[in-house]
């Protein structure tokens, strides 16, 4: 057997907080290097000015070069395997090949393309409402709501079938667990690519009216089938797995400050700023991408030697003082601060103006929905292990 995973510092949270030891290592050193749990050391970067050099930086720091740090445990698979596997994840390269690749999907993911989306998001709000009113007081938040929502906008998007859902959401929910053997989750990675595999070959034999389809009408000749496999990959992860943990953590977020969930049922207009403000104090996305040095970088007065492993942990970047008096307060009257919960440069999130928009729509149609929405049964349970921050249960009544 194999021994269990210490959760690392990076990950660890007071129920919506960081963990007390990452604040005072912010505050204290600002930079420091640690042991990761695949038995690598890298270099925690805790500080809002930090981060965002670091994030704004694809020269200085690289997320190409993570290719060569290969988990011990981790089956030995070729260099070939290895190269097909991160073909078109935009997360694996540098500048000018990241940039070749997010070229051809940023006019997808405008603010006036998602608006074309916006009467299909409510559409797809309004009837999981109806079904937990039909359903019936109490419910478990996530499945009924928060998961499925933003799962079927992705399907939709991207032109997944979503009766696939639940085999899609296991095999995330195995990938992202980091308490799990990693020849385990590597199986299920395999598993998931053959399955996107299935439904690239389905579009380049007749190409619909989804994203796929136009990747395959406008760019096929750019892409190869495996960088189809990994963007489509990429997407159908990210689209679904951080908007859900962000409609429930925010819903229980608002619930027990009932000052601002007031002042948001008072004063709806303020949704906008509600919504960055949830993305600042939760800061669902631990660390992102991990990054190497490509020459010797100071940080917080550190000298940090090249070819060297950096992490950029959000959520301590994200309630630094630096970045805004009294951060660990929730106040969804502070507007946006230029947070960092959706990355900054040119790894900013892709996807952003899509969580946005969801979030937007859902939170006021859940709370205009049910006015006595509160907390039932046993407590929400929180999600420590994965990637992505969450509850993995969160019952509620009205």
């Amino acid at each position: 057997m194999s021994e269990p995973v210490a959760l690392p510092l990076h990950m660890r949270r007071n129920a919506f907080d960081p963990d007390p030891e990452l604040a005072a290592l912010r505050d204290e050193q600002g930079v420091q290097r640690l042991s990761t749990p695949f038995g690598i050391d890298a270099w925690m970067v805790t500080r809002f000015t930090d981060v965002r050099e670091v994030l704004g930086d694809a020269e200085r720091f690289s997320n190409s070069m993570r290719a060569d740090f290969r988990p011990p445990g981790a089956s030995q698979l070729t260099d070939e395997e290895i190269k097909a596997m991160r073909a078109g994840n935009l997360l694996a390269f540098d500048p000018p090949e990241h940039t070749r690749l997010r070229r051809m999907l940023t006019p997808e993911f405008t603010m006036r393309r998602m608006r074309r989306l916006e009467p299909r998001i409510l559409d797809i709000v309004t009837e999981h409402l109806d079904e937990m009113e039909r359903a019936g007081s109490p419910a478990d938040l996530v499945p009924a709501f928060a998961l499925p929502i933003p799962s079927l906008v992705i399907c939709e998007l991207l032109g997944v079938p979503y009766e696939d859902r639940a085999d899609f959401q296991r095999r995330t929910s195995t990938m992202l667990d980091i308490s799990l053997p990693v020849d385990e989750r590597l199986a299920v990675q395999l598993e998931a690519r053959a399955y996107m595999a299935g439904l690239v070959a389905r579009s380049q034999a007749e190409p619909g009216d989804d994203l796929l389809g136009m990747l395959v009408r406008e760019h096929g000749d750019d892409l190869s089938t495996d960088e189809l496999i990994g963007i489509a990959g990429l997407l159908l992860l990210a689209g679904h797995e951080t908007t859900s943990n962000m409609l429930a953590l925010g819903t229980l977020a608002l619930l027990r400050h009932p000052d601002q969930l007031e002042l948001l049922r008072k004063e709806p207009e303020r949704i906008d700023s509600a919504v960055e403000e949830l993305l600042r104090w939760l800061s669902i996305v631990h660390s992102g991408s991990a990054k190497v040095t490509t020459t010797e970088v100071e940080l917080s007065g550190r000298r940090i030697p090249a070819g060297e492993l950096v992490m950029c942990v959000l959520p301590a970047a994200n309630r630094d003082p630096a970045l805004v008096r009294d951060p660990d307060r929730l106040d969804i009257s502070r507007g946006d601060l230029g947070h960092v919960a959706f990355g900054h440069g040119v790894h900013h999130c892709l996807g952003a103006p899509l969580a946005r928009m969801e979030m937007r729509i859902a939170f006021p149609a859940l709370l205009e929905r049910f006015p006595g929405l509160r907390e039932a049964g046993a407590p929400a349970a929180f999600r420590s292990f994965h990637v992505v921050y969450g509850l993995s249960t969160f019952e509620v009544a009205w």
